[in-house]
């Protein structure tokens, strides 16, 4: 029998929540003294109270948060007052900012690009919604794009530009109000693009630029990243559950039929035997009961073809809108990457060599990193969120609402310091 490796020592402990449409789930991640984290309990429950990333009942999901939270103490062995909640709807958007600060002509030294960050704060234009981020994007030396650190140069005028994420403000501060009636505390409300992130995809390609497609129940999240940072993002109202109601009506039967036959027996691809191949209607150890589904034989079942062709035409609709959105950032043709499906949706037998073909992209899916103490049942699509609300608390990336006005960064920073970080993690998108 193997042994197993004994709990590193940890020193700091992360909470996080995340509030789906589907299932509401929770996670204690903790920070051994060597920087590993480590996964110390976690948990899902259906969800409740929740509609397409927006409460619709207070009650119902402050009572889904706490049985979360309090399942992942039990798994830990420890309690959390504390968390980091992931935001999916709200009507997340992005907007880049753009700031320039004069030079004269002299040497760039770290204090122009501290005052830039700082002078940066003012130009931030919510329009009416809530600011959920605002982090360096890139810098500009006399408008010309593409520096990774202008310390050192020589420029008339140094400038920025910060992507600033959005949302409407009610729906957080009901998100927030949810898990504070659950007897939390709020340490931060995080897009759920950012925090998938921050599990799925690797730092190179953070880098290099990658489209995040992060699939919920019934929102999916478009984001870009480059140069280390979140570039754009645009939100879909659609989501797996959209071909959950499609089988459910092709087949007139109930959602938790269409359901399990969509995550047993559902593929976005077709194949030769799918017409002879019939799969049952009704779960093994479930009563037959009212009408056959449509098309069904005697013994309710369908061919494996038509729920097949159901997902495909349901899906291409689906990936006709992702593809828009992609468009609308730049992300496409020749000027597109590697694409990254994750989220509940990206579960789905061939999704990924469905949307390859549909985008004229690579794409691959993306799930947790393999973490210490991490279930294998959290180990994938779906809980990638859930896993990068704790890696970014763990980091804490810098936002520019954090800077001071002696251009120095908060408390909450500390180790290499603020403009460090920065110049290490910026660099032109493609």
């Amino acid at each position: 029998m193997a042994t197993q490796l004994p709990l590193p020592r940890v020193t700091r402990v992360f909470g996080a929540v995340n509030i789906g449409s589907f299932r509401v789930s929770a996670m204690i991640m903790g920070q051994a003294e060597d920087g590993e984290m480590v996964v110390l309990g976690s948990s899902h429950r259906k969800s409740e109270g929740i509609k397409r990333g927006y409460v619709t009942d207070m009650r119902l999901a402050t009572h889904a948060i706490r049985n979360a939270v309090e399942k992942a103490e039990a798994n830990a062995n420890t309690s959390v007052s504390s968390v980091w909640i992931g935001c999916a709807g709200a009507g997340l958007s992005s907007k880049i900012a753009s700031v320039e600060i004069a030079i004269g002509g002299r040497r760039i030294d770290e204090d122009d690009l501290e005052h830039l960050l700082y002078a940066a704060r003012d130009h931030i234009q919510p329009d009416g919604r809530m600011v959920l981020h605002a982090q360096p994007a890139h810098y500009t030396l006399d408008g010309a794009h593409g520096i990774a650190n202008p310390t050192g140069l020589h420029a008339e005028s140094l400038g920025v530009d910060i992507h600033v994420t959005l949302a409407e403000g009610a729906p957080v501060r009901n998100l927030i109000e949810a898990v504070q009636s659950a007897h939390l505390d709020v340490e931060g409300v995080v897009a759920s693009p950012l925090a998938a992130a921050y599990a799925c995809l690797s730092a190179e390609e953070r880098e290099l630029g990658v489209a995040l497609v992060e699939i919920g129940a019934q929102v999916t999240n478009v984001s870009v990243h480059a140069g280390g940072m979140l570039l754009g993002l645009r939100s879909i109202p659609v989501g797996s559950n959209d071909i959950t109601d499609a089988i459910a009506s092709s087949l007139g039967i109930r959602r938790s039929q269409a359901e399990r036959l969509k995550c047993v027996s559902g593929s976005a691809i077709a194949t030769p035997s799918d017409h002879r191949e019939m799969i049952p209607v009704n779960a093994p150890d479930e009563e037959p009961s009212g009408q056959p589904a449509r098309g069904a034989d005697e013994h309710n079942r369908i061919p494996r073809a038509e729920l097949v062709s159901v997902v495909t035409d349901r899906l291409g609709a689906m990936t006709s809108e992702i593809a828009k959105g992609l468009k609308a950032m730049g992300f496409s043709g020749s000027s597109g990457g590697q694409v990254v499906l994750t989220g509940g949706g990206a579960e789905l037998h061939g999704i990924a060599e469905f949307m390859q073909g549909a985008l004229g992209l690579p794409v691959r899916t993306g799930k947790p990193p393999a973490l210490r103490g991490l279930p294998e049942a959290h180990a994938t699509p779906g809980f990638a969120t859930l896993a990068g609300l704790c890696l970014y608390a763990s980091e804490d990336p810098v936002d520019i609402r954090s800077i001071g006005p002696s251009y120095q960064p908060s408390r909450r920073y500390s180790g290499l310091g603020l403009l460090n970080r920065v110049v290490q993690a910026v660099k032109e998108y493609f």
